[in-house]
This record gives C-alpha cells, sequence and structure tokens, in this order.
C-alpha cells in the first residue's frame, strides 16, 4: 500500500532501491481509480503522463530531495504544456506555454505530477462548488463541502490519492479546506514563495502553500519551493531555513497567544471543545498558553472583501476573448465581444466580485472604501506585532464551523465569507499560517490554525510536528 506513505518515505525507499518510481506511480493509480468518480478532486489527471516519467527514472539514483515523488497540483499553478483552467469555462481549454518557478523548482527536484485539482473558480469561494466543472466532495463525508478554494487539493490528500499537493491562499484557501479534510495545510509567509506561474486573484494577498499528512513533508515541499525570485517583485530575499530539520526540535517554552477575539465569533460547539483539547495538550507538550488581543480583527472580512474583489476585477481584465481564452460566437462589435465573452466565460460568483471590486475602486469611491481597508488592514498587522511582542506563535480553531453540506451556504454569499472568518485576518497580515488536524467531531476534521511571525513558519512546523507525535491524525483515512 505505497499510497498511504509520506514523500519522505517514499523518497528514501526510492534511494535504496527497494521500490521503483513506477511502482509508487502505480500505486497512486489504483487509489485515484477506487475514489475519484466519488470525490471528484481533479479537473485534469495526468497520471498516465506521470508513470511515463516514471519508468524513465525506474533504476536510476539521484539525491535530488523529490526523487519520484508524485504530487498533485492546483489548476492554478501554471505547468508547461498543460491545461490550466481556474476552474472556469472562460480558461477551460488554455495551454500554458511555461512552467510556474514552483513546478520548475519541484521538476528540478525530481518531482512528477499526478494532475491538476479542482478548485472555486478564479480561486473565489470556500467550498469548491463555484467550479464551473463540477463541485468537489469532502472524503470523510461525500455530501459536505471539502473548502475551498484549494478543495481539490486538500481532499486528494485526504483520501490518498496523491501524498501531498500545492494550493494556493489568498484569505484561508489552503488552511480552510485543510481543516475540513483532516490534512495539514500551511501558507507561509508573503513573499517566501514565488507567484510567478500563481493564475492572480488578488495580487497582495495570493500564496502558494502546500497540503500534506505529516508535518515531515510540508517541509520537504516547503523547502523545495521556497526562495527569491527575480520574476515576481514580491518575492523576498530572506533566505529559507533547513525546515526538515529546524521542525524536530523541542517546543518547549514556546509562548502561544490565544486572542479573545476569536472566541467572539459564533464558534460551533464541537469545535470549541476540540480546540480547548488541543491547547491542553499543547500545555502537555511544554508550551506556555497566554491570552492577547487582536482588537482589529473583527474588521478583517469587510477590508478583506474590499482589498481582494478590487485587485481581482483588475486582474481580470485581462480575460477579454481577444488574447487567449474563450471568446463568445456571436458578437456585433468589439465592445460586444468583450460582454458576452466575460458574461458566458464567468462564473456568478466571479462576477460578483468583480463588480463589488470595480465599484470600490470608482471615482469617489476609492478613497471611503479601497483607501479606508488598506488603513483596517494595516491595523489588523499592527494588532498581531503587538501581540507578538508577548508571545511566539498564536492559536485559534482554523474555522469557525464543522465541514457543512454542499449547497447549504451558495443561496447566502455573506454566510459563505464568514468561514474564512478566522483565516483571512492572516492573509492581510502577509503572516505564515498552518492548519494542523485537532480532532474528529463524529467522522468530521477539525482543525487548529497556528499563526507565527513573519518569516517564522519553522515554529508552526516545530509545534506541528511535537502535536503529530501525540495524536498521530496522518493515521486515520476515509472510508469511502
Amino acid at each position: 500500500m505505497l499510497w498511504k506513505k509520506g514523500i519522505a518515505e517514499i523518497r528514501d525507499l526510492i534511494r535504496k532501491k527497494e521500490i521503483k518510481p513506477s511502482e509508487v506511480v502505480e500505486s497512486f493509480y489504483e487509489r485515484f481509480s477506487q475514489t475519484e468518480d466519488k470525490v471528484k478532486a481533479y479537473i485534469t489527471p495526468l497520471y498516465e503522463k506521470a508513470l511515463d516519467e516514471a519508468r524513465k527514472l525506474d533504476g536510476k539514483v539521484s539525491n535530488a530531495p523529490l526523487f519520484g515523488v508524485p504530487l498533485a497540483i492546483k489548476d492554478n499553478i501554471v505547468i508547461k504544456g498543460e491545461k490550466t483552467t481556474c476552474a472556469s469555462k472562460i480558461l477551460e481549454n488554455f495551454v500554458s506555454p511555461y512552467d510556474a518557478t514552483v513546478i520548475e523548482r519541484l521538476k528540478k527536484a525530481g518531482a512528477l505530477f499526478l494532475g491538476k485539482t479542482n478548485m472555486d473558480e478564479f480561486a473565489m469561494g470556500s467550498s469548491t462548488e463555484h467550479s464551473a466543472f463540477f463541485p468537489t466532495r469532502n472524503p470523510w463525508d461525500l455530501e459536505r463541502v471539502p473548502g475551498g478554494s484549494s478543495g481539490g487539493s486538500a481532499a486528494t490528500v485526504a483520501v490518498g490519492s496523491a501524498p501531498a499537493s500545492l494550493g494556493s491562499d489568498t484569505g484561508g484557501s489552503i488552511r480552510q479546506p485543510a481543516s475540513f479534510c483532516g490534512v495539514i495545510g500551511i501558507k507561509p509567509t508573503y513573499g517566501r514563495v514565488s507567484r510567478y506561474g500563481l493564475v492572480a486573484f488578488a495580487s497582495s494577498l495570493d500564496q502558494i502553500g502546500v497540503f500534506a499528512r505529516r508535518t515531515e513533508d510540508v517541509a520537504l515541499l516547503l523547502e523545495v519551493i521556497s526562495g527569491y525570485d527575480e520574476r515576481d517583485s514580491t518575492s523576498s530575499r530572506i533566505p529559507a531555513p533547513r525546515y526538515s530539520e529546524e521542525m524536530r526540535k523541542d517546543p518547549k517554552g514556546l509562548r502561544v497567544g490565544l486572542p479573545r477575539e476569536f472566541f467572539e465569533f459564533d464558534l460551533q460547539k464541537e469545535v470549541k471543545e476540540i480546540f480547548e483539547k488541543f491547547i491542553k495538550e499543547l500545555e502537555n507538550i511544554g508550551c506556555e498558553i497566554r491570552e492577547v488581543s487582536l482588537p482589529h480583527v473583527k474588521y478583517a472580512i469587510p477590508a478583506y472583501y474590499i482589498i481582494a474583489p478590487s485587485e481581482a476585477s483588475s486582474n481580470l481584465a485581462r480575460y477579454d476573448g481577444v488574447r487567449y481564452g474563450y471568446r463568445a460566437e456571436e458578437y456585433q462589435d468589439l465592445l460586444d465581444m468583450y460582454s458576452k465573452t466575460r458574461d458566458e466565460g464567468f462564473g456568478p460568483e466571479v462576477k460578483r466580485r468583480i463588480m463589488l471590486g470595480t465599484f470600490a475602486l470608482s471615482a469617489g469611491y476609492y478613497d471611503a472604501y479601497y483607501l479606508k481597508a488598506q488603513k483596517v488592514r494595516k491595523l489588523i498587522y499592527e494588532d498581531f506585532m503587538k501581540a507578538f511582542g508577548e508571545v511566539d506563535l498564536i492559536a485559534g480553531p482554523t474555522t469557525p464551523t464543522l465541514p457543512f453540506r454542499l449547497g447549504e451556504r451558495l443561496e447566502n454569499p455573506i454566510e459563505m465569507y464568514l468561514s474564512d472568518v478566522l483565516t483571512v485576518p492572516v492573509n492581510l497580515a502577509g503572516l505564515p499560517g498552518i492548519s494542523v488536524p485537532i480532532g474528529w467531531a463524529g467522522n468530521l476534521p477539525v482543525g487548529g490554525q497556528l499563526i507565527g511571525k513573519p518569516w517564522d513558519e519553522t515554529t508552526l512546523l516545530k509545534v506541528s510536528y511535537a502535536w503529530e507525535q501525540v495524536f498521530r491524525h496522518y493515521e486515520r483515512y476515509p472510508e469511502l
């Protein structure tokens, strides 16, 4: 059962010549064949291509950090020669002419790609129901959502059709689905990982990150994809540490802050109870718990839903039917072609956000909305920095509720937006955040979020690794 092994273990077995890369891909392909029709995690499966590539590696030996390791990639990260749809009709047949920087780095490290995973269209959503093609289902309960927007990437790791995957996180799109699917998901500090080749949603918030079952695998992948890239002007020159070594250090003595404002949100009873048990366990492994205050986080959602749609309306202006992507078939003139192409090509949630953003940026409203939201963003950042004067990291539940049912929040966008109330502040402040599985309510997973100081993913991985020695969540798989 190779599909139950993590990427570090797979790599080590390949190095020792105990298994072949092709056997690894075959095992995940078999698991994919058993589960995909139920879960629907992939838009474009690439298992057969991965198998061809793996056979070329059979019998070879390499010290490359991910030699022969297969991964899944969210469908808004471009791979040369493969479709990148962003789960939108407007890019349904778009084939990328180049690789994203993270893909270049993964290829250099010896990784293989099992497929492009389903998502909310242009990463706008919290349930993967806003995909233009089909919704993905939560492997723990097929009537529930896997979270979003990286729901496919989280579901494939949860179900075992890939050992790890890449996603993107603009307001919680890695951490929220990680929580709903019972896996680990990390959003690194803004600027830690290059965004070159990530299809833009909100450029000052988007960040590529990782899903896996084990902390060691998260650390390994993060090491490979992190680092400066001259093609991304927001990429940082601060070198990434050796996460896979640093994470093993004892977290004893770390001060963990609990923001009282997180518990003023409407938290579901089961989520609150499981989180309280998690905090007691952190004390048992030597962490010191303190209360902190983040007075402005209650304004995070309104600020986010001005900033993110404003940036989206600007970024999505390029989809006009002229250069690439979908074009309406019948139109009278250029203006008619633009409007029909965009009307037919974009789904309702994307249109909603484009209109919100265009309004917020329009003459006479810019200062009242966008500028004010950016000022609130600065206050939220300052709240975090003040709290980090007293603690080493901050903890809270990842989401206020358990995974909700398919269709349950589609009619009420505000209710959908509020599922990211605990994750959005982290993006606004540009901080690293990780969601780790902390318990189950019946058969449904619950995630806890750890938030770090800028550039300090190491502390988050340290706590995650120590916790996983106690909880061993990676051993539990959904029974479909």
